[in-house]
């Protein structure tokens, strides 16, 4: 890229490490309209509920919200449609084993763009936590914080 091209940002679902437990990731192409793909390069997305489901042999994301291109007008997109993904079939069927045998979910972890400007999006195969597992790592990142902040402190005092 030269000097004066930005990289587009790379979307990122803050919650879903906190939320879920990610055993597994896989990368998958997603299926976008051109006004789409204008928004993800301003960084219009929202994660929130996000997940994937298969359904007659294809895998789609849904509820994944990204937000309208204002020069789009009448021909924009839909806000939370649901966008398929492109996988291999072998994949769509190892996935959908794991979920129904595991209970687990997919969700969709970050979306960015690759060198050849495609959109990507981090597939996490997770388990939901319960509320004591998420306090627990709260206390230990707190736990490691407190450590690093007296390393510090006694690493500066010599």
């Amino acid at each position: 890229m030269s000097e004066g091209t930005k990289k587009p940002p790379v979307l990122e679902n803050k919650k879903s490490r906190r939320n879920y437990e990610v055993l597994e990731t896989l990368e998958a192409g997603i299926s976008l309209m051109g006004s789409e793909v204008k928004s993800l390069r301003l960084g219009k997305a929202e994660f929130a509920d996000a997940y994937a489901v298969t359904a007659n042999g294809e895998m789609t994301l849904i509820n994944l919200r990204i937000e309208p291109y204002q020069s789009a007008g009448p021909y924009g997109h839909e806000e939370k449609r649901t966008r398929k993904l492109l996988l291999h079939k072998k994949e769509i069927v190892k996935l959908t084993s794991k979920i129904r045998e595991k209970r687990l979910t997919v969700i969709p972890l970050k979306l960015y763009f690759n060198d050849k400007g495609r959109v990507k999006v981090l597939l996490g195969v997770a388990r939901g936590k319960k509320t004591e597992d998420k306090r627990q790592d709260e206390k230990k990142a707190q736990a490691k914080t407190e450590i690093d902040r007296a390393m510090r402190r006694n690493s500066s005092g010599k």
